[in-house]
């Protein structure tokens, strides 16, 4: 008897140390997506960070050129520091993005945070033939870890963005509050999704970019490997959030994901 006790003490505690690891190992895989997210855009965001410091050195040569032109040497000043607050703005963006920790829940607005997103990303999107409208007034507040909150809807804004390569089309990211708090939803006039996939897209490691990377290949447009992580991920921070993550689409039409999120 004594030994049957003493061999359920010893499976009990085995059970409560993998239980902590599968914790610890939740949390890596939060950070690491979340770093994955970054390291997708990093291409993108690199070219963009380029276009801002190159007309530096330009600005710098041609008031060099003409010291005794003040008028000159304002404008181009000017220009110097509007560019150099932009890039400080990117780099702020990517390193709150970057960072692992849940975060404390707050009353914070929801634009800032959409906006940060875009400032960390530093792509003109219509340089890819898609058309972002954001539809969320500046007083709308939600109860939510903003890193985390942002980290979800980086990764649902690249999706749709890859969703609609290489032909273009129309990104939407509308907000409103209900009885039961705040809504989001993130629209895209991509490929969509079969509806086969459908009730797949939430689970772990389930992916279906190998399907795009095969058919962008054929047009010369690079597309990010799926881990399958992404999605699941983001189901997890708002199911942390006690909120809840939706998907609509139609192939070939486009993917609506909804989230809910509910009042303090």
């Amino acid at each position: 008897m004594t030994s049957i006790i003493a061999k359920r003490k010893a499976v009990h505690g085995q059970l409560v140390q993998q239980q902590r690891r599968n914790e610890a190992l939740e949390k890596d895989m939060v950070q690491l997506e979340a770093l994955a997210n970054l390291g997708s855009a990093t291409a993108m965001i690199a070219h963009e960070i380029n276009n801002l410091l190159t007309p530096l050195t330009n600005y710098a040569e041609l008031s060099l050129k003409h010291t005794d032109d003040r008028e000159l040497a304002e404008r181009t000043l000017r220009r110097t520091a509007k560019n150099c607050k932009q890039a400080g703005k990117v780099m702020e963006s990517i390193l709150s993005l970057a960072k692992a920790g849940c975060g404390e829940k707050i009353e914070a607005p929801l634009l800032p945070m959409i906006n940060a997103v875009f400032d960390c990303l530093c792509r003109d999107f219509t340089k890819d033939g898609i058309t972002v409208e954001v539809l969320v007034s500046a007083d709308l507040q939600v109860y939510a870890s903003p890193v985390q909150l942002q980290q979800a809807i980086m990764n649902l804004v690249l999706n749709a963005r890859e969703a609609m390569l290489p032909h273009g089309g129309k990104l939407t990211i509308a907000a409103q509050m209900d009885s039961n708090g705040a809504l989001i939803k993130i629209s895209d006039t991509g490929c969509g999704i079969e509806q086969s996939e459908m009730s797949r897209v939430f689970d772990t490691f389930f992916t279906t970019k190998h399907k795009k990377i095969a058919e962008q290949s054929t047009c010369g447009e690079h597309s990010r490997t799926g881990t399958g992580l992404g999605l699941a991920l983001c189901k997890k921070v708002i199911d942390a959030h006690g909120g809840t993550i939706t998907v609509e689409s139609h192939p070939g039409k486009g993917t609506t994901f909804t989230i809910s999120l509910p009042k303090k």
